[in-house]
C-alpha cells in the first residue's frame, strides 16, 4: 500500500463466501453512512435532522440504512410513499416519521394508527386525514405543505390560505393537529440561483400567516441536501438531507465532495472470457466493433439490474487492474467489456461498475456518461440485486438485508 492509499478511510469488503457464486451485487458501507450523517449535521447543528429514506432508501435498503442514520444522530425518518412508513413502523422504528404522498382513498387510518406524520396540500387530504383519526379516536399529526415556486406539489397563492382556514377547525375539533410546515426548492442545487432566496421568503411569509391564523408547528421545514450542505439560512427547524446521506453530492458542479464518502459500490463477476478477431460485432446490432484482435468479458448484468441501457459504450468500469467502458449494447440481463488482447481475467474476476475507492468509477461518472443524475444511478438497481450490509448490526443484517 502506497502513503497515498494509506491515507484513505477503510472501505469494508464482504467476504468471499458472501459474493461466491454471485453475477451481480451492491456493498452498502453503513459505516460511511453514519460518517456522512455526522458531517450533514455539523452542517445544520443547530436543526433537527431527517433521514429520507424513500425509495428503499435510494436503493441502498430501507430497514439497514433507516437504523443506521438513526444511530448517527438523525431524529427524524422521512419516505415519499405510506408503505415504507408503515415497514418502518413494523420493524419496530419508533422517530418521528413523515410520509408525504396520497390519493384519495389512501389509508389514512393505517398511518395515524401507527403515530406516522402526514403531509397535506390540499383540503382533501385533511378531511380524509380527519375522518381515519375520527375513527380511532385519535389526533392526526399533520405538516401542511406549501408551494413556494417549485411548481409541484403543495398549496400555491390563494390555496394556501384556503388549506391553512381549513385546518383550524380540524385543529379545533381535535381531529389533526398542524405540526409542521414545509416546502422544496427548486434550484437549491444552483447555488446562486435567485429562486432560492425568493422561495425562503415566501415560505416563511406562508409560515407568518399559518401562525397568524392560530397553527402553532413544533417544525418548519425547507433544506433538502443541496439547501443543507450550502444554504445555512434555509436550515430552520428541520434538515432533509436525502442523497447527500449516500454520499453523493447534489451540486457537482462545485468541485467539492463536503467530506461525503459513497456508501453504494456495485460489482458483478465475469462469466465468461474468450477471444474475439478483429472486425467482429459485438452484440445486439453489433454497435461495437474491435479495430484489432481482442478479449472480451461477459458480465451477467443488464438493464433488468438497473445499468441503463443509455451506458452502451460508454458506462465506466473497473476490470482487471484498469478503467475501461462498456463494449456494445446493454441487454436485458448482461454487456460486454472488451479487455484488450493482452488481457489476463478470467471468468469469476470481479467487475467493478461504480464505488467509491480510488480509481473506481462513480456514480457521478455513470451520470454523467449517460446523460441522468447520480440519484437515478442508484435508485434504479433492480430488486434481484442483492444488497450486502457492511458494518451492519446483526439486528439489521437480519432485517433488512
Amino acid at each position: 500500500m502506497s502513503e497515498t492509499d494509506a491515507t484513505e478511510p477503510a472501505v469494508p469488503t464482504p467476504h468471499e463466501s458472501a459474493t461466491r457464486g454471485r453475477t451481480v451485487w451492491a456493498e452498502i458501507d453503513l459505516a460511511a453512512l453514519e460518517a456522512n450523517v455526522r458531517t450533514l449535521r455539523e452542517r445544520a447543528s443547530g436543526a433537527e435532522f431527517m433521514a429520507v429514506v424513500k425509495a428503499d432508501a435510494y436503493g441502498h435498503g430501507l430497514l439497514p440504512v433507516a437504523r443506521a442514520a438513526l444511530r448517527a444522530g438523525a431524529t427524524w425518518l422521512g419516505v415519499a410513499q405510506l408503505p415504507e412508513a408503515v415497514a418502518l413502523r413494523d420493524a419496530g422504528i419508533g422517530a418521528r416519521l413523515l410520509t408525504w404522498l396520497s390519493v384519495p382513498g389512501t389509508d389514512f387510518a393505517a398511518a395515524v394508527a401507527r403515530d406516522i406524520d402526514l403531509s397535506a396540500s390540499a383540503p382533501w387530504v385533511l378531511d380524509e386525514i380527519a375522518a381515519a383519526a375520527r375513527s380511532l379516536g385519535r389526533t392526526a399529526r399533520v405538516h401542511l405543505k406549501v408551494d413556494t415556486g417549485l411548481g409541484r406539489g403543495g398549496a400555491y397563492g390563494r390555496d394556501w390560505t384556503t388549506l391553512v382556514r381549513h385546518a383550524r377547525p380540524l385543529e379545533a375539533e381535535g381531529a389533526v393537529q398542524v405540526v409542521g410546515i414545509w416546502t422544496h426548492f427548486a434550484h437549491a442545487d444552483s447555488p446562486e440561483h435567485p429562486t432560492v432566496l425568493a422561495q425562503q421568503e415566501r415560505f416563511f411569509e406562508a409560515v407568518a400567516e399559518a401562525e397568524q391564523a392560530g397553527c402553532r408547528p413544533e417544525v418548519r421545514h425547507l433544506a433538502n441536501s443541496a439547501a443543507t450542505l450550502v444554504h445555512p439560512s434555509a436550515h430552520a427547524d428541520l434538515v432533509r438531507p436525502g442523497i447527500a446521506m449516500y454520499g453523493l453530492t447534489p451540486v457537482p458542479q462545485l468541485d467539492d465532495d463536503f467530506g461525503l464518502r459513497p456508501v453504494m459500490t456495485l460489482r458483478a463477476r465475469l462469466a465468461l472470457v474468450k477471444g474475439l478477431p478483429a472486425g467482429q460485432g459485438v452484440s445486439y446490432g453489433h454497435a461495437y466493433v474491435p479495430a484489432t484482435d481482442t478479449v472480451v468479458g461477459l458480465v451477467p448484468a443488464g438493464y433488468a439490474d438497473g445499468v441503463p441501457r443509455d451506458a452502451t459504450n460508454v458506462g465506466p468500469l473497473l476490470v482487471d487492474g484498469r478503467r475501461t467502458t462498456i463494449a456494445g449494447r446493454v441487454c436485458m440481463d448482461q454487456f460486454v467489456v472488451d479487455l484488450g488482447a493482452g488481457s489476463g481475467a478470467s471468468a469469476g474476476d470481479v467487475v467493478t461498475l461504480f464505488g467509491g475507492a480510488p480509481g473506481e468509477p462513480t456514480a457521478q461518472d455513470w451520470a454523467d456518461a449517460t446523460g441522468t443524475i447520480s440519484y437515478e444511478i442508484v435508485t434504479r438497481l433492480g430488486a434481484r440485486v442483492p444488497r450486502l450490509h457492511l458494518g451492519a448490526p446483526d439486528a439489521d443484517a437480519k432485517a433488512g438485508a
